[in-house]
């Protein structure tokens, strides 16, 4: 007989998502220093380095298209080794080339390695008690790490070059390795057979559209930071500095998110973290004072960590396996993708990122109008984006 594959949100269970939460994210949050040591060591230009960007966020998104049609039945702890194999094996070898094709090559790899993490992150937090609770741990613990990783990556890089830093997150990938044991090794059998193969509705769509506005719009700017930063005169070192305090403001961020989501209502605070990611977005840019940038960085990243388990956890309310979950992630780096082009773009024609921030700003907003009637909905009926109200936990 088939046992409920779902646990309680024990201590190993959340160290095991904050592992899966850091293992596939190192991607998008520290591209921006490889990208700008490529270009600082071989002078790729930013159209360049704005499609190796998208070449690793557009192979991300397509293994977790891949992934969701069969979310339910794959073993999130199995998912995560296979993903930091591949992973490892990219960063390594990418470290001793000098060739673009080679490196966007390798880009790919590390992009479907990324997907099949990020696939396991919220398989595995699909089997918590509370999903969206589950990954704002995970984003605290993550972030907690980042804040480090922050500060020495920039010293390698200064020390090693791009090299050095290809080396490191490759190797630190292969440590988040160790913890795959963490997570659950069990398919969903009880929820497989329930979920829906076919559409996932019009509900399903909002969420993925509103995740496609706000994504595109908040990470246009993500893999240049460091370049915007640059071009107002503030070295990669100040830069690493200003986003450990960022991340951890978004630490922060989370531990509250994680203590009112299970009970709040979504409105208003969805409402408050749109806001102030878009006008984040928008300061990141036009702002030429770098203590002004630190403090736009520090709310973008603290609104940015505390949207995204909220626009999830809105998924896991309309389909609780898990497949929209994951679809939300794939649509997320899709239109990442799009960004990076999108901003390399305007960078090589405008000589100047000055636009991309404000153009963050109206894409949230976008976002916020998009999803809101559902919002006020799911608050009128109560409803809590937990697994719970499927079936209760059989754990002991």
């Amino acid at each position: 007989m088939a046992t409920d594959a779902r646990q309680r949100d024990g201590v190993g269970l959340l160290l095991g998502v904050g592992v899966a939460t850091a293992a596939a994210h190192i991607g998008n949050n520290f591209t921006t220093y490889l990208i700008g040591g490529l270009i600082d060591r071989y002078g790729f230009t930013p159209i360049q380095m704005g499609a190796w960007s998208m070449a690793e966020t557009l192979a991300y998104a397509a293994a977790m298209f891949l992934i969701a049609p069969r979310a339910a039945t794959l073993s999130p702890r199995r998912l995560l080794l296979v993903a930091s194999g591949i992973i490892v094996a990219a960063q390594l070898l990418s470290a001793g080339l000098a060739s673009y094709p080679l490196l966007l090559l390798g880009r790919i790899a590390t992009g479907l390695g990324f997907g099949l993490a990020n696939s396991a992150l919220n398989l595995a937090a699909a089997r918590t008690a509370h999903p969206a609770r589950a990954i704002s741990i995970g984003i605290a613990c993550q972030t907690l790490l980042y804040a480090a990783i922050n500060i020495v990556l920039p010293l390698i890089g200064t020390r090693w070059g791009v090299a050095g830093m290809f080396a490191a997150l490759g190797l630190l990938s292969a440590l988040f390795a160790l913890a795959a044991r963490l997570l659950p090794d069990a398919r969903l059998p009880d929820l497989s057979a329930d979920a829906p193969s076919g559409a996932i509705g019009p509900d399903g769509l909002r969420v993925l559209a509103a995740m496609a506005l706000f994504t595109f719009g908040s990470l246009a700017i993500w893999p240049f930071m460091e370049r915007a930063a640059h071009a107002i005169h503030i070295p990669a070192t100040a830069f690493g500095r200003y986003q450990s305090i960022a991340t951890l403001a978004s630490c922060f961020g989370n531990l509250a998110l994680a203590t009112w989501v299970a009970r709040a209502r979504r409105t208003g605070p969805l409402l408050v973290a749109l806001f102030t990611c878009g006008g984040a977005c928008a300061a990141l840019t036009t702002t030429t004072s770098p203590l002004g940038f630190a403090v736009a960085l520090a709310f973008y990243n603290g609104s940015w960590f505390v949207t995204y388990p909220l626009l999830l956890g809105i998924g896991y309310a309309v389909e609780p396996s898990g497949r929209l979950a994951v679809l939300c992630s794939a649509t997320w780096l899709a239109m990442t993708s799009l960004g990076s082009l999108v901003t390399g773009a305007i960078a090589q024609a405008f000589s100047s990122y000055v636009p991309v921030g404000p153009m963050g700003l109206a894409f949230c907003l976008a976002a916020l109008l998009t999803i809101w009637p559902l919002l006020r909905r799911l608050d009128a009926t109560a409803t809590e984006p937990s697994i719970r109200n499927a079936q209760p936990s059989t754990a002991g």
